[in-house]
């Protein structure tokens, strides 16, 4: 299967606005001009091209990552089309031709789950368009009515004489026609490929090595990069002595990038990172050297203080009314640690820069992202510049951030005319994340009488995501997406109704660069909101499911994921002797979920994890065997995180630099995933991050169950507690 573009760019005229100037998405589905694909194939409309030999490609703008965003759009465009789903293939447009054409894919961007669920109807509609474009060609070659014509399977048949066509025969003839203004969708009960367990597109190619990677990328005459930048977050550059390594083998040149990077050319990457080693570099730590956990931990604490200011995400009643009328109140404080994405494959680019032309190969999660990079870094005008998507080995969030390209472009810059491919090192990516954010929360619950939970109050002390990587999406000051799974309405709701409710941010961002991490904030927050929820009903000796089936009677759609996984786990029925069960639920990325364990617990310390079960409801099944694996996969990383995964910082730097510092779950510690999927309609959901935060506060509740102990702090290996 094919993925790299493969359009004719000289078939288009670059509009006057960039990226990021705000363009209204246009959907301008094909003619009155044809566009060819290189091949000379014209297409039918910017989402397909229909070969001669019937081959359909669907063009897919959003990145693929290994979550099954490639085969879920093409089944929505192919569901509409009505093609053969056996012929489908896929490539990527890069985004310089979208800017071309007025932004015709939509958002290139693929994060927060929302790779299907916020493009599905603009996909759809390219998918119906052609449909109808495809019928109305036949339908003029026949000279007979489009209402007498019926399509299947790419076959277009003329009903009434039996006369039938394929797509491959009249594509050319409607990338001619007018474009429908009018496209009606199909309804999702009828629906023959959309739906469906399909297996995915790019999984033969991925398992038979012919996949190509960022990293895998080679051109004519390219040369490799190595780089290093300063580990202390905010220092600089002092010096390097190149005069130690030119005369070693391979090595080209020596170049400084920007403020705070020295990188090393060579004619292999291994010679080059071999001289980068070996060269003398003078770094300047600057103000941040001193910074370490334990000082971000002292000033995150500061802000759980009730006193200190605080950005209000979600508000009822008054707090401090029912504090002080309670009968009971419940305290409790938890932390999360940064975190790194450590994706398998280290950041890489490969960038050709002329004074005439910047184009750049790379595996990102935000084409459009790196286009705007690119012409910024090279200092080219827009129709000057190009970037072309490649699959990436891992994204998580981490390939949402450009910085790795920008450098790229600045090493290519001092060496015109070679396509240079700068590759991270292990050590590298891991020193210069952009980390899962670090917070604290300071949870107090207030009781009446009979034991009614009256009031809460949820502290979160700590870091903000949008205050680096995007302050446009500050709210006068607040950071809204601190409160995911916690907003009174929306795509990530809380799940409870309590009369007085307060739940605020004090907002303190340390050096440390923080980004989008598999899951974000729901991850922390449902940690500790469904640990002190366990904690509020073990104080009034309450059952933890129906002490909070009684806050759920207004969040139907929170409480019957939650319902579903207590009915599979056997909620009201005794544990197997030796056998404990803990249960939560959350909302995130639109999408509701749930999870229940049965763990047990041997000398106090070593878990094992007999059964998980979560409940999805993500509005629509695109795929439901994608959905399936996409749980499974939260759980690896949920349960990796809640086990192992902190990076902390000494001297301003982090510590951890590699896999033998900072692990992941192994195949024999990860349990059977039993996945309840319950797609109730009228909403889409994402998949592809929201039960991750489910996985620790389903563990964490259920050890408290076993041994009495409430872990307040991940990771579990700092509480000496590891898989059995």
């Amino acid at each position: 299967m094919g993925h790299a573009p493969q359009l004719n760019r000289r078939s288009f005229v670059l509009g006057t606005a960039a990226i990021g100037s705000g363009l209204a998405l246009g959907i301008p589905f094909g003619g009155p001009t044809a566009v060819y694909a290189a091949d000379g194939t014209p297409e039918v409309n910017a989402w397909v091209v229909i070969r001669p030999d019937e081959t359909v490609v669907v063009r897919i703008a959003r990145s693929e990552m290994g979550q099954g965003t490639l085969t879920g759009l093409a089944q929505l465009v192919a569901e509409e089309l009505e093609c053969d789903w056996s012929k489908v293939t896929t490539e990527y447009p890069t985004p310089g031709q979208s800017v071309a054409r007025k932004r015709v894919w939509g958002d290139f961007s693929t994060g927060g789950s929302r790779g299907v669920r916020t493009s599905h109807d603009y996909v759809r509609k390219g998918g119906a368009a052609a449909r109808l474009m495809l019928i109305q060609a036949a339908a003029d070659e026949w000279a007979a009515p489009v209402s007498e014509c019926a399509t299947s399977k790419g076959v277009i048949t003329h009903v009434p004489s039996g006369r039938t066509i394929t797509y491959g025969k009249v594509a050319e003839a409607a990338a001619k026609l007018q474009p429908p203004t009018d496209v009606k969708l199909k309804d999702p009960k009828d629906w023959t490929i959309a739906g469906k367990p399909l297996k995915r597109l790019d999984t033969v190619e991925k398992t038979n090595g012919k996949m190509v990677y960022g990293a895998d990328i080679k051109l004519p005459g390219m040369l490799n990069a190595a780089i290093k930048d300063c580990p202390v977050f905010g220092g600089t550059l002092k010096s390097f002595d190149d005069s130690k390594i030119l005369g070693m083998k391979g090595v080209k040149k020596v170049v400084r990038v920007g403020d705070s990077a020295v990188a090393v050319v060579a004619d292999t990457w291994w010679h080059a990172k071999s001289a980068l080693e070996a060269m003398p570099v003078v770094w300047d730590d600057g103000k941040n050297a001193s910074v370490s956990s334990e000082s971000i931990a002292k000033w995150l604490q500061e802000g759980l203080d009730a006193a200190q200011p605080a950005f209000v995400g979600n508000k009822a009643g008054d707090v401090k009314a029912a504090f002080a009328g309670a009968a009971k109140t419940v305290e409790a404080v938890y932390a999360y640690p940064y975190q790194n994405h450590a994706t398998m494959e280290p950041m890489n680019a490969t960038v050709l820069y002329t004074p005439e032309k910047c184009e750049v190969w790379t595996g990102t999660q935000n084409g459009e992202a790196v286009f705007a990079a690119a012409v910024e870094a090279s200092g080219l005008p827009s129709d000057k510049c190009e970037v072309y998507k490649i699959m990436p080995g891992g994204g998580f969030g981490r390939r949402g951030m450009t910085d790795y390209v920008r450098q790229a472009v600045a090493i290519a810059k001092q060496m015109p005319g070679t396509p240079i491919k700068l590759m991270w090192s292990r050590e590298e990516d891991m020193l210069h994340g952009r980390y899962h954010p670090i917070t604290q929360s300071k949870l107090v619950g207030a009781f009446d009488a009979d034991n009614n939970l009256i009031g809460l109050h949820m502290r979160i002390s700590g870091q903000s995501i949008l205050a680096s990587v995007r302050p446009e999406g500050m709210q006068n000051g607040m950071d809204p997406v601190t409160f995911q799974g916690l907003n009174a309405s929306g795509e990530a709701a809380i799940g409870y109704t309590v009369p007085n409710l307060l739940i605020d941010h004090s907002m303190r961002n340390p050096h440390v660069p923080p980004g989008f991490w598999r899951g974000v904030n729901v991850n922390q927050n449902a940690i500790y909101l469904e640990s002190f929820m366990d904690e509020l009903a073990h104080s009034v000796g309450q059952d933890p499911l129906e002490f909070r089936r009684k806050l759920m009677t207004k969040h139907p759609k929170h409480l019957a994921v939650l319902n579903a996984v207590a009915e599979r786990i056997g909620w009201t029925t005794p544990a197997p002797q030796g056998v404990f069960r803990g249960i939560c639920q959350h909302m995130g990325f639109g999408s509701y979920v749930a999870a229940a364990t049965e763990i047990s617990v041997t000398g106090s310390n070593k878990i094992k994890i007999h059964r998980i079960v979560a409940a999805t409801d993500p509005g629509y099944a695109v795929n439901p065997w994608q959905i399936d694996r996409q749980i499974a996969g939260s759980f690896v990383y949920g349960l990796s995180a809640l086990f192992y995964g902190e990076c902390t910082v000494k001297g301003g730097r982090i510590e951890q630099e590699n896999f033998d510092t900072y692990q992941s779950m192994t195949m024999k510690e990860m349990p059977k995933v039993e996945s309840i999927l319950m797609p109730s309609g009228g909403f889409w959901g994402g998949v592809g991050e929201p039960t991750i935060c489910v996985a620790a506060p389903a563990v964490l509740n259920a050890y408290f169950a076993a041994t009495g102990k409430r872990i307040r702090s991940v990771p579990l290996k700092n509480h000496d507690i590891i898989f059995a």
